[in-house]
């Protein structure tokens, strides 16, 4: 590594839960957004970066391993340790967000039984149908958990 060049933290050292957790904020709420334009990127909101990376980070969709809201806080520390190693590699253009968004896109379809959101609208658009069916499959009451979001 060049001289001068900071590695990001969870390359560098252990960090304990409520890092992990502050950074996972710092990625999918600042770096992540502000990045968008930018690059190009299917998706600029938050819970639409935070969506595709709890699902990489489970293998699927999160709401489908992962009980209570905000998601990330009921993760298990090694799998939100893992969900903000991906972030970061995908600020570095180490990973293809085009990629990742199309996976976890992917995998939502099939936890439907395949009755599709091919074709319908932006990233962002089809992460609001999935919130509305999370608070459905919840027993309805405000957004999924955004408060603090996931």
């Amino acid at each position: 590594m060049a001289e001068g060049t900071r590695r990001p933290p969870t390359r560098s050292r252990r960090m304990d839960r409520a890092t992990i957790e502050a950074r996972w904020r710092r990625l999918t709420r600042e770096e992540l957004p502000a990045l968008a334009a930018l690059r190009g990127w299917p998706v600029r909101a938050d819970h639409c970066f935070q969506r595709i990376l709890l699902d990489h980070a489970v293998g699927g969709c999160w709401y489908d391993h992962v009980s209570g809201c905000p998601a990330y806080r009921h993760l298990a520390t090694a799998r939100l340790l893992a969900a903000v190693t991906m972030a970061e590699a995908v600020a570095a253009g180490e990973l293809d967000l085009h990629q990742l968004n199309r996976q976890s896109l992917a995998w939502r379809r099939a936890s439907k039984g395949g009755v599709g959101e091919r074709g319908r609208g932006s990233g962002e658009q089809r992460d609001a149908g999935t919130r509305e069916r999370q608070q459905q499959r919840r027993g309805g009451g405000g957004e999924a958990g955004h408060g603090e979001r996931s």
